[in-house]
């Protein structure tokens, strides 16, 4: 509540206020009374936001970028995935480290964060590095959104032609839909069918963090469900579903808006208590070379979809 009211008096990204305000209490995670509830806000709670992103989603909308749109974000977010694994070895981080940071950058940002990292090997180190790159991917999601219009406008794109760079390069959704519609009306609403799409392709980032890294859950005591029910997550069964739903219009328009506050509200409260999880000192002991990790992964979704714009996309 307390970051919801900051972020609606004086602007600002809303799950950053969380944040920094669940690192301001983490005092309180040493209490054995407040611990359950922190570590069901990181869990269950954290999944009920993610699976409700999907009624955000359609088939048609996905339909409606074409072929070619659709195929040029998808392949700059599996090189950024695997740019961000590739490097992550050369600097001597974790492939699960690699795969959170690129997912999030290659998806949306701080959400898809806690959406991968629900489906990683749980520790105090991989917590701290996931509450890193929620911290990184805001700042640099918040830098986009002021520098990217300006590359747009001085490139003399196309609505069309800036829709899809700033859709397919900026992590957070909202950020998006602000740096869009400051170039107008039709570039904004391209680059937020663009994000929508990226942000539809999270279940398949998430599924194949979940196959990739199977075997070391199971070396951490993860349940041995056999089949395609342990590989794929129940909050992306929902996800998948909601999309399905709202394609055939199933979901009362109605309802659409607290779905979506509800999912907002639930990944604020995930941020917090991921916050008060971990210790700004523990933050800074992660060194330098996740932060050039995830600046290095940025860069590289950003000019990829230049080089897609300025080759000929969208036709």
């Amino acid at each position: 509540m307390a970051a919801s009211l900051i972020s609606r008096l004086h602007g600002g990204p809303q799950l950053m206020y969380a944040l920094l305000l669940g690192v301001a209490f983490h005092f309180l995670y040493a209490d054995q009374r407040i611990r359950p509830g922190v570590e069901l806000a990181t869990g269950l709670v954290l999944r009920l936001g993610v699976a409700l992103l999907g009624a955000r989603i359609t088939l048609d909308q996905i339909a409606a970028l074409g072929w070619g749109t659709a195929g040029a974000v998808m392949a700059c977010v599996l090189s950024t995935v695997l740019v961000g694994v590739g490097l992550a070895r050369r600097l001597g981080l974790s492939p699960a480290q690699g795969f959170l940071s690129g997912g999030a950058t290659a998806i949306c940002g701080a959400s898809a964060a806690l959406a991968i990292a629900a489906v990683l090997p749980r520790g105090r180190e991989q917590d701290r590095f996931t509450l890193l790159v929620v911290v990184a991917v805001t700042a640099l999601s918040t830098v986009a959104m002021l520098v990217y219009p300006l590359i747009a406008h001085a490139l003399q794109l196309s609505p069309a032609q800036a829709g899809l760079f700033l859709g397919g390069s900026i992590h957070d959704v909202a950020q998006v839909v602000a740096a869009g519609y400051l170039l107008g009306s039709e570039t904004g609403d391209t680059a937020t069918l663009v994000k929508l799409f990226r942000v539809a392709l999270l279940a398949l980032v998430v599924v194949a963090a979940a196959t990739a890294f199977r075997p070391a859950l199971e070396d951490h005591g993860s349940d041995a469900r056999p089949g395609l029910l342990k590989l794929v997550p129940w909050f992306l069964w929902l996800f998948m579903l909601l999309v399905l739903l709202q394609s055939v219009h199933a979901l009362p328009p109605a309802a659409l808006p607290v779905v979506s506050e509800v999912s907002r509200d639930c990944l604020v409260v995930a941020i917090a208590a991921l916050g008060i999880k971990t210790s700004f000192q523990a933050l800074f002991q992660t060194g330098w070379r996740p932060f050039v990790l995830l600046l290095v992964e940025t860069l590289w979704l950003a000019v990829a979809l230049l080089v897609a714009v300025l080759i000929g996309l969208p036709r």
